[in-house]
């Protein structure tokens, strides 16, 4: 057990828990895609390095999808080439071939493709069922695959929907399957309206280990709505997941899901695992300067509970 530092949590570790996790950091694209004025690219740039300043190894830098689609994203062009020197991993959104294309003629190296476990939502993000969206990402996949690139694939709505009300397990399970028989190297399973609560993580948890899908395999993605992100994602570590996506200060939320706020808070999630004697690698205080930082270019405080605490923002 270790003795506390000012602002830092006393470590007591639990049992059955992964020694170490990977953050899969989102802000700069997840994060940012929703605001309404545009965030400069230098601003964008600057804010992916102080994120690598902290020591986080993944920070997803950008989606190379239509500009019309998420204007906030249209500069990916100038973004990536800015940021791509940087020692850290720096995954992109690429929804379909072109999308690949583009980011592949930059050098990356790490891509993600975007489905959905419903229909409602397949159909209001990508304007087509769950098995057009599915037969669209295969070739970007296969090509991906076959350039030796990484490929994660998010699955949205994986515990509930705004238009069908709570997922069926089976269903999501069955699209997780096809992403990885696909050639998904990673699946994310998304909470996208934040309505998840730790029971039914565990039971799609295990419903996919028992479909064949490893646990080595898989990241989370809680969203906060009703505060459930945290226990939603100790849930996950008990289950093995040792992958969780965050985001600098809990910016973000879903454009096509209008009840989804914002994201887990990579600071709330440090705090936590901090806490539980978990391996992060980041350093917090760095972390919680960055998104003080980054909330004064947004014009209002972060709403992490954990940098308003330690950074004494206003209310």
């Amino acid at each position: 057990m270790n003795t506390p530092e000012l602002g830092l949590p006393m470590a007591v570790p639990a049992e059955g828990l992964p020694a170490r996790v990977r953050i899969h950091e989102v802000g700069a694209r997840d994060g940012l895609q929703n605001e309404k004025a545009v965030v400069p690219v230098e601003v964008k740039a600057e804010f992916i390095r102080r994120l690598a300043g902290t020591g986080l190894t993944t920070i997803e830098a950008t989606s190379f999808v239509h500009p019309k689609w998420v204007p906030q994203l249209a500069d990916a062009e100038d973004l990536y080439p800015a940021v791509a020197g940087l020692p850290v991993s720096l995954p992109v959104l690429v929804p379909n071939e072109r999308g690949l294309d583009r980011a592949l003629a930059l050098g990356a190296r790490r891509v993600a493709v975007f489905a959905s476990a419903t229909e409602s939502f397949a159909k209001a993000n990508l304007n087509r069922t769950v098995d057009e969206a599915l037969a669209m990402f295969e070739p970007v996949v296969r090509r991906a695959k076959a350039e030796d690139v990484h490929v994660r694939g998010y699955l949205s709505m994986c515990f509930g929907d705004p238009w069908e009300g709570a997922v069926p397990v089976p269903r999501v399970v069955k699209v997780c399957r096809a992403l990885l028989d696909m050639g998904c190297d990673e699946l994310s399973l998304g909470d996208t309206i934040g309505v998840a609560t730790p029971g039914h993580v565990t039971a799609l948890l295990t419903a996919l280990t028992e479909a064949g899908v490893p646990v080595s395999a898989l990241a989370v993605h809680f969203h906060d709505t009703y505060g459930q992100a945290l226990s939603n994602t100790l849930a996950a570590l008990q289950r093995g997941v040792a992958t969780v996506d965050a985001s600098a200060g809990g910016l973000g939320g879903c454009p096509y899901a209008k009840s989804a706020t914002g994201n887990l808070a990579t600071e709330d999630l440090v705090w936590m695992l901090q806490g539980l004697g978990i391996d992060t690698g980041v350093d917090l205080g760095r972390l919680v300067a960055t998104s003080v930082w980054m909330a004064a270019h947004l014009g209002r405080p972060s709403p992490s509970r954990t940098v308003r605490a330690l950074s004494h923002q206003e209310q």
